[in-house]
This record gives structure tokens, sequence and C-alpha cells, in this order.
């Protein structure tokens, strides 16, 4: 079985938490039993997060050598300049060594679903999105690969890992998909 879920802003990729007080987790968005994250977004990221009961599958879905590439529509700090798109397309030296090229663009503000809390606007200071897919998946590597290019992140939505898209799926909602790579 294999799950796409839009994981809201603050959710935890976990099914249960053992913090006081507790956030939120997995279990309260009504989802099959006997499914677990294949990946993780953190907890003040928001998008697509797959979930299957197949561990081969969560593997083939995680594991860097099967090249399955994540794209991220990031609401940045500043305006993106061609000198820092060209950094993320050669790849960006971070703390834990150089990353691989992204895929980098700018794109329009894409129509999406209000977060709650809403980014802090502020009149005095741009903000732009971009659009990155990158083929890894270090810890907070976007925000990472972002702020080493004097644009931090201020909202994060992954729409796509590999053939599975986010399109239509509300935050907290989920819908089966055909577990062998068919387009969601």
């Amino acid at each position: 079985m294999l799950i796409a879920f839009n994981k809201p802003y603050g959710v935890l990729c976990q099914f249960t938490d053992r913090s006081t007080p507790p956030r939120p987790t997995l279990a309260g968005f009504g989802l099959p039993p006997d499914v677990y994250a294949a990946g993780r977004l953190d907890h003040d990221s928001e998008g697509l997060l797959l979930l299957t009961d197949d561990g081969g599958l969560a593997h083939r879905l995680t594991d860097p050598r099967h090249k399955q590439p994540k794209t991220y529509w990031v609401q940045v700090e500043g305006e993106p300049g061609e000198e820092q798109l060209v950094a993320l397309r050669r790849g960006v030296e971070l703390n834990d060594g150089r990353t691989r090229p992204a895929h980098a663009r700018r794109i329009d503000a894409p129509a999406l679903w209000p977060r709650d809390p809403p980014v802090r606007f502020r009149k005095s200071v741009p903000d732009a999105w971009l659009e990155l897919t990158l083929g890894e998946g270090r810890n907070r590597q976007v925000r990472r690969m972002t702020a080493a290019v004097g644009l931090p992140t201020l909202r994060l939505v992954r729409v796509a890992i590999g053939p599975h898209r986010l399109e239509g799926l509300a935050p907290g909602a989920w819908r089966a998909l055909p577990p062998t790579g068919g387009r969601s």
C-alpha cells in the first residue's frame, strides 16, 4: 500500500510523541493501519509525505541510490539574483559537505492553502518563491541551501517525490497511490 498525504505545518512525521505537551502527529489523520512514513518532512515544513506498509518500497522511495527527485516550492526572504540560482544549481557548500547540483528556478507565488500560523509579512523585506528539485535528502537541506546563498526560507512545501505529486490534496488529506510508480 502506498499513501500520499499532505502533511500540515506543525505535524510530526510519526504516529506518537512523548514530549510534554504532546505535539500533533500522523495519528490524528485517519490513515490506514500499519503504514509508516517513507522519508520525513520537518515539523515546520508542509506538503507531500509518502507512507507505506511495505519495507522494500519504503527503501526504494528513500534510498539516494534510487534517485527519487524531490521537488519543493520555497518562499524565501529576499530577491533571488541569477548568481544565487546558479550557486544552487551547481551545489553549495554546507557544514556536512557540498550538496549535489539542484534544479533551481524562480516561480510565481503558487496558489496554496493559508498556513497556520501565517508567514510573517514584513513590508520592508521582499520575498520570492523558488522551485528546487533535489536528488538527495540531508537533514533540513533546502533550508540550509537557501540560507547558504543568502535567501532564508520562510515557507517550505514539498510538491513531488519522483512521479508522485501533491496536486489536489488539502492539508491533512490523503489518497491511495499505485505502488509501482504511476503518476498520482
